[in-house]
């Protein structure tokens, strides 16, 4: 075989795995943008006009700040954030109504980021890159939401506290004194019990973990049903009660906020 019929083949092998690469590309890019799970308009709406949380929108996050009229009788939760991370194809704007008792009645910061590509795993950027947006919040917790709390896991070594929504880490904390929180719903059909108590191990001892009695996977957001979900017992307006004083509850225990 001559050098430039050799050369001609390898070319062509090549064209035909770039060209795979790029189909692949594209069909990611398209299957992440269809199917995505948006926000109920009437729980961002009440969020908007909450005059106890400043709802900014930006192309990289959305940061909810306590205006300073909390429920809390002290200042003791101001300079705590919190950075959290959205599940799969899910609206960072979903996450709004129930993170904002969180901001209305403990005075945190919260900054939900907007993945790329709506998949936290695709997204390179460093938990500073977060955390810089509110430069004035010293203390910094992170959690996430299902594959969102995957992602979190990995930020959590660097931080201050963990919180998880309807998930678990991939990656070994057990040795670590970050104190973490895990509130798992009793219906959840996707992030199971199972799978949730498969994952402990990697968790440190003294994680709090706790099963909200009637909660499915989607009642962690509000951005409507979710296939391959169990059915949920317990209204939007209770879960929301209920994980604001889990949180709060977390952050007195384990005097992140002091």
């Amino acid at each position: 075989m001559s050098r430039s019929r050799g050369k001609r083949i390898a070319l062509w092998g090549f064209g035909i795995v770039f060209g795979l690469i790029a189909v692949i590309a594209v069909g990611l890019v398209v299957w992440s943008q269809t199917g995505v799970m948006t926000a109920e308009p009437d729980a961002l709406a009440a969020v908007r006009e909450d005059p106890r949380i400043e709802l900014t929108d930006t192309s990289t996050a959305i940061i909810m700040s306590p205006t300073g009229d909390t429920q809390r009788t002290t200042t003791a939760d101001e300079g705590v954030g919190l950075v959290f991370v959205p599940g799969a194809k899910v609206q960072a704007l979903a996450y709004a109504k129930t993170l904002s008792g969180v901001v209305a009645e403990d005075g945190v910061t919260v900054v939900i980021t907007k993945p790329w590509l709506n998949l936290a795993f695709f997204d390179l950027r460093s938990l500073d890159h977060f955390t810089g947006l509110v430069p004035e919040v010293e203390t910094w917790l992170v959690g996430g939401h299902s594959l969102g709390g995957v992602k979190a896991c990995q930020f959590a070594p660097d931080t201050d506290g963990l919180i998880l929504f309807a998930s678990y880490c991939a990656n070994d904390l057990s040795d670590s004194d970050i104190p973490v929180l895990s509130l798992a719903g009793s219906e959840d059909g996707l992030s199971t019990q199972e799978k949730v108590a498969d994952s402990r191990g990697l968790l440190p001892t003294d994680a709090q973990l706790v099963e909200i009695e009637g909660a499915n996977h989607a009642s962690f957001g509000a951005y409507g049903p979710q296939s391959g979900d169990g059915e949920a017992s317990i209204d939007e307006y209770a879960m929301l009660i209920r994980i604001t004083d889990e949180i709060s509850n977390y952050l007195d225990d384990t005097q992140i906020s002091k």
